[in-house]
């Protein structure tokens, strides 16, 4: 037999070195009877680190070559960094997931029916139209019916309101004495208010005496307990507090279904009592307020209240039917993503509800354009890939469906959870709200290695853990940007997460359902909201931080009370002085005024409580918090630290 035919060409001795040098190792040995394996001490191949023409070269004598320029790691992390990389890789051949439905024949029976009795395209296309026009119209019609007004005998049609609309803007807003909030008494105003308005909570912190209001709703005053039984009229509130959550609280309207009212200015009140009623806890204040109102009672009316849930009964009734009777994820998924993208913009969270609904129809549509365009991203690269082929039609309407209905109603749905913005001053202020994020943190990472797992099934975690690389990588950029915070909104989150659902898993089909809940709600509530901020844009009404007077108050009896102070920084812009009274302004001096002082005087005994801040012409700074003037004359510093 002629084996130089079969062997290959040998070389000299330094041909051979110099080719293990440029390749990185020897050349295994070729046979065509057998091929050398090379086992490693552990008795493991470990052949799969590296590839050469004419067969796999051992980890050990590729790490051996000159040419290999990681020999200054040590061997064991250089091992388990292998052992790491293997395992991220997945098994080979990948095992790809896919759902297996429950009852085949019950899931599949409306897709087959509809198949069988219209089999055309142009056909199905037809009962499509047929049914999306059946919802438009009754959607249509109750939400027109939902949105009149009606009328109240003796006041007219009742004016819609939103949830935080009052009488009294805080700080001094409203001007010396009050004087822009006028008239204070002899006025009434027919309002109807929307549903869950107990929901609306002030965000920053509102002083109302020496007590500071936050994440809570804002009502001052309403009945005492010994006057719970009175008639309606008698519940006396502040002006600055919100209408609607009022009324709940007198339990004019109900929260559920909102209503109608007359609210009637009651003008100067004193003493405010704080008592719980209807899911709302008043806040006591007492002392006078120039401006009050109370609710008229034993109203006729035809008020339409808010049919926010019959209309939720049918946006889910179409969309489950939809998704029971279709098979194509092209049809499907466009079709009930504009579906809740309406419901909750004109329906179920409005982004203000005191417009009429031609203004909020033009901003909704303005907001769904954009949205339906990001839309069609995630559906080409996670829903299509996750529901091909996917012929459990019941389980995605409970998995999918449901999730995606759970994320767009998360003002019901996730109101338990006590975080309100995702920053680090809200999570400090706001109670329970770390131990909330560890726990939402916790469960988030429970899910991603669950999502981890299945997707190093399929082979696709090292691509994964590179998009995901990138993303973080992104957000380590947004966070190191000077001046602006980063703020992580519903549809900025739902669009980080997205990428690791499109796997055809049961979990993968509620957390991507719920995903794209959160999306829709987010741009059809707050639109596409920038994600980095700048600390005015969150602070909002907020303290600002900022420098505070020094008061003394140099005498003080229990008619009379004389304070001073040190002149205003005029380097800082500052040139005034602004004194609240109550939560009023009663008070303003500048620069050239006369002497730093002033004396307020009262005829009677009552409590009063003084604020103090700068001024750049007529507007403020931050606020002292409260200083009492007691009835006996007796005046209580106040504490460190700013109002609002």
């Amino acid at each position: 037999m002629d084996f130089e035919h079969d062997r290959p060409q040998s070389h000299t001795g330094h041909g051979d070195i110099s080719r293990w040098e440029q390749d990185g190792g020897p050349e295994a040995s070729t046979s065509t009877s057998s091929t050398l394996q090379v086992r490693s001490r552990a008795g493991s191949t470990d052949l799969e680190d590296s590839h050469h023409p004419n067969g796999p070269i051992p980890v050990w004598l590729r790490e051996s070559s000159k040419s290999f320029h990681w020999k200054w790691v040590p061997y064991p992390v250089r091992h388990f960094a292998r052992a790491v990389a293997r395992w991220v890789e997945g098994p080979d051949p990948p095992r790809m997931q896919k759902i297996t439905p429950f009852f085949p024949t019950v899931q599949e029976a409306p897709v087959k029916l509809i198949a069988r009795y219209l089999p055309r395209p142009i056909h199905k296309a037809a009962l499509l139209a047929f049914f999306l026009f059946c919802w438009l119209l009754t959607f249509s019609l109750v939400l027109r019916r939902s949105s009149s007004a009606g009328n109240i005998q003796g006041y007219g049609r009742p004016q819609p309101i939103w949830c935080g609309a009052n009488y009294w803007s805080s700080g001094n807003s409203c001007g010396l004495n009050g004087n822009r909030c006028r008239p204070f008494d002899n006025a009434n105003l027919a309002f109807r208010c929307p549903a869950n308005c107990k929901a609306v909570h002030v965000l920053t912190p509102h002083a109302v005496g020496t007590q500071e209001v936050n994440y809570k709703p804002f009502v001052i005053g309403g009945p005492a307990e010994e006057e719970q039984a009175q008639i309606v009229a008698d519940y006396i509130y502040r002006s600055d507090s919100f209408v609607c959550q009022a009324a709940i609280h007198a339990g004019v309207i109900s929260n559920q279904k909102g209503g109608c009212g007359v609210v009637k200015l009651a003008g100067s009140h004193t003493n405010f009592t704080g008592t719980f009623r209807n899911g709302i806890e008043s806040i006591p204040f007492d002392a006078s307020f120039p401006k009050s109102f109370s609710f008229v009672s034993d109203l006729s009316s035809d008020c339409i209240k808010d049919l926010r849930w019959p209309l939720l009964a049918v946006t889910v009734i179409f969309t489950t039917i939809l998704s029971l009777c279709t098979a194509s994820t092209a049809v499907f998924f466009p079709t009930v993503f504009t579906l809740l993208f309406f419901h909750v913009g004109l329906v179920s969270d409005p982004p203000r509800t005191d417009s009429d609904y031609a203004s909020l129809s033009s901003l909704i549509v303005g907001r769904f354009l954009p949205a339906a365009f990001v839309a069609a991203v995630f559906y080409r690269y996670t829903i299509k890939p996750q529901q091909r082929d996917l012929h459990a039609y019941v389980e995605r309407t409970v998995l999918w469906l449901g999730g995606a209905w759970v994320g767009s109603l998360n003002n019901y749905t996730f109101s338990f959870i006590p975080i309100q913005r995702l920053t680090p001053s809200d999570l400090a202020a706001q109670p329970g709200a770390r131990l909330a994020l560890v726990m939402v943190v916790v469960l988030l990472l429970s899910i991603a290695l669950g999502q981890i797992y299945y997707l190093r099934l399929e082979g696709r975690l090292p691509k994964y853990l590179a998009i995901y690389a990138i993303f973080i990588a992104f957000l380590i950029v947004c966070v190191i940007v000077p001046s602006l915070n980063l703020r992580i909104h519903h549809y900025f989150l739902a669009l980080l997460l997205l990428p690791g659902t499109r796997l055809q898993t049961r979990p993968s089909l509620l957390y991507q359902g719920i995903l794209v809940g959160l999306f829709i709600n987010g741009t059809a509530r707050w639109g596409f909201d920038s994600i980095l901020q700048t600390t005015a844009a969150l602070r909002g009404d907020g303290p600002l931080n900022s420098l505070l007077p020094n008061i003394t108050a140099v005498a003080s009896t229990a008619s009379n009370i004389t304070f001073n102070w040190t002149l205003p920084p005029f380097a800082k812009g500052f040139d005034g002085i602004s004194v609240l009274v109550n939560d009023v302004e009663r008070y303003r001096w500048y620069h050239g005024e006369g002497e730093p002082e002033h004396t307020f005087y009262r005829a009677d005994t009552e409590k009063e409580y003084f604020r103090f801040a700068y001024m750049r012409g007529s507007s403020t700074a931050d606020f002292t918090k409260a200083g009492v003037w007691e009835g006996t004359g007796e005046w209580r510093k106040m504490e460190k630290g700013p109002s609002r």
